[in-house]
């Protein structure tokens, strides 16, 4: 089956660990590593959903058009990084409104996907996805279904699901990332750190293993990983280990994925679904 290879489009300055603002706009790799992304996503006849922040798409309209025009979705990453748990009801709303009219201009198509920066739909903001389906989305992929200090909600669906708030179900999709059982503990395993941190071996065993039962993996990446030597964040202890352990074996890793399994968009696999 086809697993789901997905990009947070987003700078390398875009993070939301120490004291980083992520609005704060500086010397930009974002371009360069798309490309690379792009052509290696061609090389291997993948398919991907490339989560756009706003700001990224207002500076760079031409890479979205680009990533359209190869035939990957394009969706929304909100639209400047900013932790969905920090806003307000109206505030998020504005945010997505802002950041899917950009996108939509750009590529002249509906955008139906949505990403919170760094997982930031938690217990106590999942009005954030009733926001989302008023506001014409069809799926979100926000919701990570372990808990770190930053995001996670432990006891969430680990596959594709209609998530219910506040006693009804919505008509709006969650496409969790991957996670699995560690021993004693459910981990994250196909995407950031967590791909960073694993042999490929035991990613790729995971993935088998969870195909067998006909769950697909959803995948992420951010161009910056692709980078052997990407500008440095200020981040001390723990949270340096985070943003940068492995990344010069990322992007061969990130190739050997692609080369192992065969990958779709969120969209077309959302297609299929409803089939």
């Amino acid at each position: 089956m086809k697993n789901i290879i997905t990009i947070d489009l987003e700078d390398w300055y875009h993070c939301n660990l120490g004291e980083n603002n992520v609005l704060e706009k500086r010397n930009s790799t974002v371009e360069k590593n798309t490309i690379e992304i792009l052509r290696l996503l061609k090389k291997y006849n993948a398919k991907a959903t490339f989560f756009s922040l706003g700001t990224v798409a207002e500076d760079f309209p031409k890479l979205i058009k680009k990533i359209d025009e190869d035939g990957h979705e394009v969706a929304s990453h909100g639209y400047g990084h900013q932790l969905v748990y920090d806003l307000t009801p109206e505030e998020f709303a504005e945010d997505i409104k802002k950041s899917k009219k950009i996108l939509e201009r750009i590529i002249d198509k509906k955008v139906i996907g949505y990403r919170a920066p760094s997982w930031s739909i938690i217990e106590q903001n999942l009005w954030a996805l009733e926001i989302l389906e008023k506001s014409g989305f069809k799926y979100s992929s926000s919701i990570f279904p372990i808990k770190t200090f930053l995001y996670g909600i432990p006891d969430a669906p680990t596959y594709p699901n209609k998530p219910t708030v506040n006693g009804k179900q919505l008509d709006i999709y969650e496409f969790p990332p991957g996670v699995a059982n560690f021993v004693i503990k459910k981990l994250g395993f196909s995407g950031g750190f967590y791909f960073r941190f694993f042999p490929f071996f035991i990613i790729k065993n995971i993935i088998q293993r969870k195909n067998k039962k006909n769950i697909p993996v959803i995948c992420y990446l951010h161009p910056w990983e692709i980078d052997e030597n990407p500008p440095k964040l200020q981040l001390k202890g723990i949270n340096k280990i985070i943003h940068y352990y492995g990344i010069k074996r990322c992007k061969k890793k990130f190739e050997k994925l692609l080369n192992t399994f065969e990958f779709t968009s969120i969209e077309e696999y959302l297609e299929k679904m409803k089939k």
